[in-house]
């Protein structure tokens, strides 16, 4: 890409567009790859300019992760007419349709930076969305909401490390289906015992 001319942006107008440029290049590349030269030159600035919004690659990364953290947690909502096997696939779908998107950026902040302590607080962050989701979403019957929760949040847990390593491999050991399916599967087996109690 041609790097534009410089323009005058106010400073959250300049933040948002070294922010999205950083998403473009963290998504087109390993982060290990990724220079902060490259994102001033894509950008149209100095170098100088970009370390006043981002002291360095770590935090421009987290910005990038951030927001698109936040932006998937907007896009995945839960119909709550729909049954929780359906729920399941459209909320798994959306975040297997990210990863795979946004696959080096995803990797990153599972392995490069999995000791960042605000990359895993966002991820947290993530997690507890979701679950609250799905155990508000309905379709989990009269279960202890409590022991519920905890199969819910291990399972979201389990969900993302597979994912991880899905992604990581050069050849996919089963299909983005196939890894939904499983995913699927693997929760409600958990629950059957809580939402359908042996008799007697």
């Amino acid at each position: 890409m041609t790097p534009n001319r410089r323009q005058r942006l106010t400073p959250a107008d300049r933040r948002a567009q070294l922010r999205a440029i950083g998403a473009e290049l963290f998504a087109e590349q390993p982060y290990d790859e990724v220079r902060m030269d490259q994102v001033a030159a894509r950008a149209g600035v100095s170098r100088a300019l970009l370390y006043r919004y981002f002291p360095n690659k770590r935090d421009l990364f987290t910005a990038v992760y951030r927001q698109a953290t936040d932006r998937l947690i907007d896009t995945v909502r839960l119909d709550p007419s729909a049954g929780l096997e359906q729920q399941l696939r459209d909320g798994l779908d959306a975040h297997f349709d990210y990863f795979t998107a946004n696959r080096h950026a995803v990797l990153a902040a599972n392995r490069i930076l999995a000791g960042d302590e605000t990359i895993q607080a966002m991820m947290a962050d993530e997690l507890d969305v979701m679950c609250e989701r799905l155990l508000d979403g309905g379709t989990l019957g009269d279960a202890p909401r409590e022991a519920v929760g905890a199969v819910v949040m291990s399972w979201l847990v389990f969900v993302r490390v597979l994912c991880v390593e899905w992604l990581g491999q050069e050849q996919p050991a089963f299909s983005q289906e196939e890894l939904r399916e499983i995913c699927v599967g693997s929760l409600l087996g958990s629950l059957r015992p809580l939402m359908d109690p042996p008799q007697g």
